[in-house]
């Protein structure tokens, strides 16, 4: 995952030959997309890179056409409908005022992952929007719909302004790690680790925006490896919030004064990116673990996987020898799909998720939320393994209530 996918996702569906990528050609003002007569042009979901005035840079999904029924166009469809999960807006297109159980079906799926959405009715200088289909469409949904052709230069800007009252600011407005946390001042301790795991010559990416969140604060950011935290503790120095990597609790719980707020980065993005209230109430479940269970893993990177990797070795060992039972594990990297039944897992923990949008992360996380499966993640099931569950929440509880 490219840190160019951190940027706001819209995807476009629709029919074959509806004009989904001569839209996205317009919207880019150039031959982004393959555009052709011939319906089912396009194959598997295609990005591109635009600005969008007001928003900013994001990420265009050109997807295959949701009615392409033979057997290869099946599994297109289904990559398409797998993309909803991932995006933070989109574009349904229509055209020659055709509507039925393929744009309804797509609607559902909108409305199951929260997706907001405009009905663009394309080839509007073919076959004008009638206000027979526009007022059927409104029968299931409220969504704005609009008449619009690719070969009118004068609509850019009414779209580009749909585009913008359509998306979520949430979408491409940073928000801050720390903020309602740290106050100006402040003096923040991170303590970063360096393993085999960590890049050469950088620093990884979730400490990498703490360092800037905090300065972003105005507070006093200090940086030391584990192995020199009691060295900095004997400087007199009393920092407001010791923020770690969950790979060192049990070493810095131990460190770090009782009065002293601690937390992780994975934690720290736990409430930034996930659903922070659901992996409140799924951490304790790993007290409930019994011989035979299965647990998910899901890491939203993709990287060369080494012994001392967290996500693939340490929290399995660590999660057998915590319980004491035979357990099982998966581990799924990036939006890979997951194969098998849902059901057949009683516990994901699921990495940070510093590589992936916000709506990424929840719509992975949603399917199991909604079958009742437990969620946590890694700084919390590690806090809840080392016996610091509560201490490592405390700095966001009062936040968050």
């Amino acid at each position: 995952m490219k840190g160019k996918d951190l940027k706001p996702h819209i995807g476009i569906y629709g029919r074959r030959n509806n004009g989904k990528s001569s839209l996205i050609n317009y919207l880019t003002q150039q031959n982004t997309s393959i555009v052709s007569d011939h319906p089912g042009t396009t194959t598997d979901p295609v990005k591109k890179s635009v600005e969008i005035f007001g928003v900013g840079p994001a990420i265009i999904i050109d997807t295959a056409g949701i009615d392409d029924e033979n057997e290869i166009g099946k599994l297109r469809v289904d990559k398409a409908k797998k993309t909803i999960s991932t995006i933070d807006m989109a574009i349904l297109v229509i055209a020659g005022n055709a509507f039925d159980h393929y744009e309804k079906e797509m609607i559902q799926r909108f409305n199951d992952f929260a997706v907001p959405f405009f009905i663009l009715h394309n080839k509007s200088d073919e076959h004008q929007l009638t206000a027979q289909l526009h007022d059927y469409i409104t029968m299931y949904s409220s969504a704005e719909i609009i008449d619009f052709s690719t070969k009118d230069e004068s609509l850019r800007d009414d779209l580009i302004q749909i585009i913008r009252n359509t998306i979520p600011p949430s979408a491409y407005q940073q928000t801050s790690l720390f903020k309602g946390v740290i106050r100006p001042k402040d003096v923040v301790l991170l303590i970063t680790p360096i393993d085999s795991e960590a890049p050469e010559g950088r620093m990884i990416l979730p400490q990498v925006m703490a360092w800037r969140d905090v300065l972003d604060q105005d507070a006093i950011c200090i940086s030391v490896k584990e192995t020199e935290l009691e060295d900095f503790l004997k400087l007199g120095i009393k920092p407001v919030l010791a923020v770690t990597d969950s790979q060192v609790f049990d070493y810095v719980s131990g460190v770090i004064p009782e009065d002293v707020p601690l937390t992780s980065f994975s934690i720290v993005f736990a409430r930034y990116r996930g659903d922070f209230e659901k992996y409140l109430e799924g951490t304790p479940f790993i007290d409930s673990l019994k011989d035979g269970d299965k647990i998910l893993i899901l890491e939203s990177c993709t990287h060369q996987v080494s012994c001392e990797d967290i996500g693939r070795h340490k929290i399995p060992a660590w999660l057998k020898k915590h319980t004491g039972k035979n357990i099982e594990f998966r581990v799924v990297s990036g939006l890979s799909d997951i194969e098998g039944n849902i059901d057949d897992y009683q516990l994901v923990i699921q990495c940070g998720g510093c590589v992936i949008t916000a709506k990424q992360l929840k719509g992975r996380l949603k399917p199991f939320i909604d079958n009742n499966i437990p969620v946590t993640n890694y700084g919390l099931a590690i806090a809840y393994m080392n016996g610091i569950f509560d201490r490592v929440t405390r700095p966001f509880i009062q936040r968050l209530r």
